[in-house]
């Protein structure tokens, strides 16, 4: 399995950057997790947003999906009905603007296959409905928490992952218990409880450098990464 990641900023992009997108690529097939502002673009530099297997969606907040509006236009033009994935209990706004003449929107069952990769989820802690998603293909696996703040559904559902790829959009000095969102510590210490042999930081602020996220997150998981737009994750 590879992770391209098209986007790693929140809740806006850097200049010239992305906001959340992972290409998942298994088998010669790939899959989209969130589409982003500025995730579209960096999607056609990799592959044909027309030839995807399926969407999925963490959530419905306009960074996590906010180019599926413009990729619809693309899909009209191709003539292609994709599956998306949202969180079942959703009733985002924006969920009423993805056109059902080129999406197939549908709530995520309890467990699916799509591209050879075994897919499931687990809702975490956010102002709207989000879910954590696990892939697994090959005996390897990948979990991507979405946005959450601490759940205790986060670690259980983590447990020896092989990639973390994790919300981590504050330091811990500005982290409080109501915010939407984990800090990088956080995020480190979530790993380290659920065995995961390595951690990928994202939804990272564009006010903080990589290094100082990176450096926090350290201090629990040695081998912390922030990730940047344009980075491969190998399984």
């Amino acid at each position: 399995m590879k992770v391209h990641v098209l986007g790693c900023h929140g809740p806006y992009p850097m200049a010239g950057g992305a906001t959340s997108g992972y290409l998942i690529s298994q088998s010669g097939r790939h899959i989209l997790m969130d589409c982003g502002s500025g995730v579209m673009g960096r999607l056609l530099s990799l592959t044909d947003p027309a030839s995807l297997s399926a969407i999925l969606l963490s959530h419905l907040h306009f960074d996590h999906a906010a180019d599926l509006l413009v990729m619809s236009y693309y899909l009209q033009q191709k003539g292609v009905k994709l599956p998306v994935f949202v969180p079942p209990e959703d009733e985002s706004p924006l969920r009423q603007l993805l056109s059902p003449a080129v999406f197939q929107v549908q709530p995520y069952p309890e467990e699916m296959e799509i591209a050879s990769i075994r897919i499931t989820t687990c809702p975490v802690r956010h102002p709207v409905p989000c879910r954590a998603i696990r892939l697994e293909a090959e005996g390897k696996a990948l979990v991507f928490t979405g946005d959450t703040n601490t759940c205790d559904a986060l670690v259980p559902f983590a447990q020896d992952a092989d990639v973390l790829l994790a919300d981590a959009a504050f330091l811990d000095r500005e982290w409080k218990e109501q915010l939407p969102h984990l800090s990088a510590l956080k995020a480190a210490q979530a790993a380290r409880d659920a065995r995961a042999k390595r951690l990928y930081l994202t939804h990272l602020p564009v006010t903080h450098d990589r290094k100082t996220m990176e450096a926090e997150a350290a201090a629990v998981f040695p081998d912390a990464k922030a990730v940047s737009p344009g980075d491969v994750i190998l399984l």
